[in-house]
């Protein structure tokens, strides 16, 4: 399945760019949140992402910083969905 994965720093910024973006790469199932990237523990759209994928799905992103604020973050994040046996894209 490919899933994909929105996400903005605030209340006031718009996400459908990103949710147009995915929807017209196929992907079936968008997490999508409106919170700041400084922790991955408190994306609650992302942890329930990272749980509901399985091996072989593709987690698809708009850009790399979606999944992070800093390299590390994002590093960290790619390592999750590779244990689950889930590949990254982008759009």
């Amino acid at each position: 399945m490919k899933i994909g994965y929105a996400r903005v720093s605030s209340e006031n910024q718009n996400l459908t760019r990103q949710i147009e973006a995915l929807k017209k790469s196929g992907v079936e199932k968008i997490f999508q949140e409106k919170v700041s990237g400084k922790s991955v523990q408190n994306r609650p759209e992302l942890q329930k992402m990272l749980e509901f994928i399985r091996e072989k799905d593709i987690v698809t992103v708009l850009d790399l910083d979606r999944l992070g604020r800093n390299a590390q973050d994002i590093t960290d994040t790619i390592n999750l969905i590779q244990q689950k046996e889930a590949t990254l894209g982008t759009v």
